[in-house]
């Protein structure tokens, strides 16, 4: 059974799916490379015309996966880079997209669920979401979601949250910069479709062309801070700060630090 879906209308607007309620849609391997399958797929069809990334069940996103993170541990150095990449390359065909992205974020979205909002042109989500990057409360880092991060907010915006694992409410989000705005729960699909009306009306080549020249002027996101990012989360679960995180979360129990 899959853990996406996507589902294309008959105006070329395509809504992939995280589709792992159960797990608050946390991302497990298979689902990140499911993710970038879909993402792929849809940058080479060409009567896509908007992408919506949403979510099943309560959570849009809680972050990596917590068993698939804590496998890292008896890895080799090369297969726990590997591991990171997945991470870095379901985003980069999320963010390469050509197609503008639309977030629809009902619920929280932690760690990687904020990377995943990152990568979305547009962001709207519903009052009372909580959001944050909770990666150092568990011996790890930001990484391999790093680069969009501050892609998004900037270095300034970022400085209040990226290294102190605070979690903070979506209208927080909305200063910080992650989301547009809020909504009411009820009002969310409104909104949603507030934002992919307009492009209906507009040449898709042309749309395609104007976000790659955004992109281009105001500086995307590289190769090389993709790899920096990488190597950072490879080297990171080999840390004994990561280990006794993601054990103690395991335990039910606070971390040496707490």
């Amino acid at each position: 059974m899959s853990l996406i879906r996507c589902e294309t209308d008959a105006r070329g607007v395509a809504t992939l799916w995280l589709a792992r309620a159960e797990k608050h849609n946390a991302l497990s391997a298979r689902m990140m490379g499911e993710i970038e399958a879909a993402a792929r797929d849809l940058a080479r069809d060409a009567s896509v015309r908007v992408v919506v990334l949403a979510a099943e069940g309560k959570s849009f996103c809680a972050g990596g996966d917590l068993a698939w993170m804590r496998e890292q541990f008896e890895m080799g150095a090369e297969t726990r880079k590997a591991e990171s990449r997945r991470i870095a390359t379901m985003l980069g065909a999320l963010y390469e997209l050509p197609q503008p992205l639309i977030g629809r974020i009902h619920g929280n979205a932690l760690g990687g669920g904020v990377g995943l909002v990152s990568v979305c042109d547009v962001a709207i989500g519903v009052q009372g979401a909580k959001l944050g990057l909770t990666e150092v409360r568990l011996g790890l880092i930001p990484a391999n979601i790093g680069p969009y991060v501050l892609a998004r907010m900037g270095r300034t915006r970022a400085s209040e949250i990226f290294m102190s694992g605070r979690v903070f409410d979506a209208q927080e989000a909305v200063r910080l910069n992650l989301l547009a705005r809020t909504v009411e729960a009820g009002d969310l699909d409104a909104a949603i479709e507030a934002e992919v009306a307009p492009y209906l009306a507009c040449a898709p080549g042309a749309v395609a062309e104007a976000k790659a020249l955004m992109r281009e002027l105001t500086g995307p996101v590289t190769q090389a801070q993709v790899d920096r990012a990488i190597d950072a989360l490879a080297a990171r679960w080999q840390s004994e700060e990561a280990r006794e995180g993601v054990n103690a979360f395991f335990g039910k129990r606070k971390p040496g630090w707490a």
